[in-house]
């Protein structure tokens, strides 16, 4: 079995779909977790192979997948493209998003110390291997994550007790199995729709705006993507 220096782990359905559009894989291949694909890449001077992963979305299948990705290729970096709702007034849509920590904020805990459950599924990803001089514009910073959309009365809590810009289903969960098996992961998520105080651009029947974001983004993504995986030096 081949073994990818990078694998890219794609979350959301509809982020997978697209992906395919633009990068139409010449062999669809199926897992019990997800469909994935293989294709080369010219990176710097060379072309090398990279394998694209449909994770699902939420923490458990995220976390699952990206498991299941470490434990079949044990790849040297894993990669995390997609898109996140950001907080209006707080980040642009459209904004490419570095993600440096991650958290699950939808943790409840009525038995015990919250704080230390909650520094427990937090990872602050080890991004020291980046060049200083990165493909193009990002905003390094924190993404939090929870099994639900982020609900407007989420808001305020999320940027007074954790600065927080933006927030997603699945980075934390991935972020967190990575540094478990201490493989290099590399997040960024763009922004693909605003939640404010009227509520979410792309809530109640205006999916259509989360798809024309997510279609923008993903395109820059993978535009970019072989100039951050060039600088990979591991």
């Amino acid at each position: 079995m081949s073994h990818p220096k990078f694998v890219v782990i794609i979350s959301a359905n509809i982020e997978w779909e697209i992906l395919k559009t633009f990068l139409p894989p010449p062999t669809l291949n199926s897992s019990p977790l997800g469909q994935w694909f293989e294709i080369d890449l010219k990176i710097g001077s060379t072309i090398e192979p990279v394998l694209f992963f449909h994770g699902g979305w939420g923490k458990i299948a995220a976390a699952a997948s990206a498991q299941y990705v470490l434990d079949r290729w044990s790849p040297r970096l894993l990669v995390n493209l997609g898109t996140c709702g950001g907080f209006e007034g707080e980040i642009e849509r459209g904004t490419i998003i570095l993600v440096e920590r991650t958290l699950v904020y939808d943790i409840i805990e009525l038995m015990g110390d919250h704080d230390e459950h909650l520094a427990h599924y937090t990872t602050h990803l080890d991004l020291s291997w980046l060049k200083k001089n990165y493909p193009y514009s990002v905003r390094r910073t924190l993404l939090v994550s929870a099994d639900r959309d982020v609900l407007v009365a989420d808001i305020p809590r999320l940027k007074a007790e954790f600065g927080a810009v933006a927030g997603d289903w699945e980075s934390a969960a991935i972020a967190w199995v990575a540094a478990r098996h201490q493989t290099p992961c590399l997040i960024l998520r763009g922004v693909s729709d605003l939640i404010g105080g009227s509520g979410g651009e792309a809530y109640d029947g205006n999916i259509h705006i989360f798809v024309e974001g997510t279609t923008k983004i993903l395109k820059n993504l993978i535009a970019a993507l072989p100039d951050w995986l060039a600088q990979a030096d591991i």
